[in-house]
């Protein structure tokens, strides 16, 4: 069987406005957007191989099991004259296989992800959800 082309969401619930935020795609941005405020949504192709391994662009890959997607922020997304200069890592190897069959029928992955960190600058590093994947 050929790999399925899947569709991931990944939405920041609450972005710091004025900030740009992009997708990584290979090791650069992808089509930067500078926050409102508003929750702020990604769409992410990618591919399922029959073994449910994610492939892709936008696939990071970390040791034999970790997959993620990168969120760029600030300086990395494009913007020269942030203030920050970050990257958040979200981990799409974790995805539960009923979720993914589902995908594989034509849903949408989203996640919901907290925009900011305790001090109010924006998240980064590993990103935990606010809330699971769910099919849409």
């Amino acid at each position: 069987m050929a790999d399925t082309p899947i569709t991931l969401r990944l939405t920041i619930a609450d972005p710091v406005p004025g900030v740009r935020y992009s997708l990584q795609q290979d090791d650069m941005p992808f089509e930067p957007v500078t926050a409102t405020g508003a929750p702020l949504s990604f769409d992410v192709p990618i591919r399922l191989a029959d073994d449910n391994r994610v492939l892709g662009p936008f696939v990071r890959r970390e040791g034999k099991e970790r997959r993620f997607v990168y969120i760029r922020i600030g300086t990395s997304a494009g913007d020269h004259a942030s203030e920050w200069s970050r990257r958040a890592k979200i981990d799409i190897h974790d995805i539960p296989p009923s979720l993914l069959d589902r995908a594989r029928a034509g849903a949408v992955l989203e996640v919901v992800l907290p925009g900011r960190g305790k001090d109010g600058t924006p998240a980064c590093a590993t990103v935990r959800p606010t809330a699971g994947w769910r099919a849409l």
